[in-house]
């Protein structure tokens, strides 16, 4: 019986976002011929999930997202001991931390294919100048010693090829796994959605999904709301994050307590899409967000800033409306002309359903890896 490629999935946090792309895309992968296992800093819930389809879960604290010399040395010395103790024949990272730690730790440990996924990179526009040249510099010296480059739609991949953090001959564009679980909207699921908010039936309601962060711009988002004409129209933000009391400050002081809801982390947010009349991302960077697939599926037109990859499926007019990050003004505005035109809004709604339905699967991500990882190691594509 042939040996078993073993693959280490290295994720900073195994939660939504990253971690969740990354699950989804080993899954489907053959168990009689790849051995996977998760590697992270963070569990969360989808560990019970990996460990039930078979997956070794490995959980090292030193590995966290904030620079920390004493943990960033620590999760060095660490990760490179597992590669080498445990034979790893592929390297898998995701994420700026573990990408960078955790291909270093390939390469000393002499792991036959290493391999990166580019989520979203983790230098962008505004950042001091001094740091983000900083970053860039880090992963243009990291793509030396990494083997294939997978970058979350185009906009990431040409920016990865443009800034000379992949090679061409190595670098593949692929679309991220987003779970086959969609509630459409209808009227019945509308109301349910609501109901389940504590939102009445007539409310324009502006709703978003993600981790409460610098990168999805929390405050940007606020402003927009307080800019909006429809002074009627409610706010809401599922999810939590680290500036989550510090967006309520914000709204707090925008006078906004009585048109803002934090719906915290939520394990039914497939059912609760419904009740947004627009969906809004504020983020300054991103790859490809799953929020805005999973919505787009569900119905609701997407108002979206025009960063990385977003404009692969958020296709200005026709899928849903792009506005340039840090501009809460025209956020604002354009959410507005979605509301006050429900024909555009429709529009919109039908190329979305077109554009988020075409790929996003995992079983094409499973054939992407499959193709990289065996295809690697068996043509030698390794350089050391």
């Amino acid at each position: 019986m042939t040996a078993r490629i073993e693959v280490a999935q290295i994720v900073t946090r195994f939660i939504a976002g990253a971690g969740g792309v990354a699950l989804r895309g080993v899954l489907p992968l053959d168990p009689a011929r790849y051995a996977v296992t998760i590697i992270t800093g963070q569990g969360g819930p989808l560990t019970e999930r990996a460990q039930a389809a078979g997956f070794h879960v490995v959980i090292e604290p030193s590995l966290v997202a904030p620079l920390s010399p004493r943990d960033d040395r620590t999760a060095l010395r660490r990760l490179t001991r597992l590669c080498e103790t445990d034979g790893y024949d592929v390297v898998h990272t995701h994420s700026a931390k573990a990408g960078a730690l955790g291909r270093l730790a390939a390469h000393r440990a002499g792991v036959p294919l290493i391999v990166h996924t580019y989520h979203g990179f983790p230098f962008h526009e505004f950042q001091n100048p001094v740091r983000k040249a900083a970053y860039i510099a880090i992963e243009r010296r990291l793509a030396a010693i990494t083997d294939a480059v997978l970058a979350i739609g185009s906009g990431v991949a040409t920016e990865a090829l443009r800034r000379g953090l992949a090679r061409p001959s190595t670098l593949r564009t692929i679309a991220p796994v987003v779970e086959a679980i969609t509630v459409p909207k209808t009227t019945e699921s509308r109301a349910a959605a609501r109901a389940e908010l504590g939102l009445d039936d007539e409310t324009p309601v502006v709703g978003t999904v993600g981790r409460i962060d610098y990168q999805k711009a929390p405050e940007h988002l606020i402003a927009a709301i307080a800019k909006l004409r429809h002074r009627d129209a409610m706010a809401v933000w599922i999810g939590s994050g680290p500036g989550l009391a510090r967006a309520r400050e914000i709204v707090r002081h925008q006078g906004l307590l009585d048109r803002f809801v934090f719906a915290g982390e939520r394990s039914d947010v497939a059912g609760l899409l419904p009740a947004f009349d627009v969906f809004a991302m504020a983020s300054r960077y991103e790859g490809l967000p799953c929020a805005v697939v999973e919505a787009m599926r569900c119905g609701v037109p997407v108002v979206a800033t025009a960063v990385n990859s977003v404009p692969d499926l958020v296709v200005p007019g026709e899928s849903g409306v792009l506005v340039p990050p840090g501009r809460p003004e025209l956020l604002a505005a354009a959410i507005d002309g979605v509301l006050d035109d429900p024909r555009t809004a429709e529009r919109l709604v039908r190329q979305g359903r077109l554009l988020a339905g075409a790929t996003f699967d995992a079983e094409r991500l499973a054939e992407v890896l499959d193709q990289v990882y065996s295809g690697g190691l068996t043509a030698g594509l390794v350089r050391r």
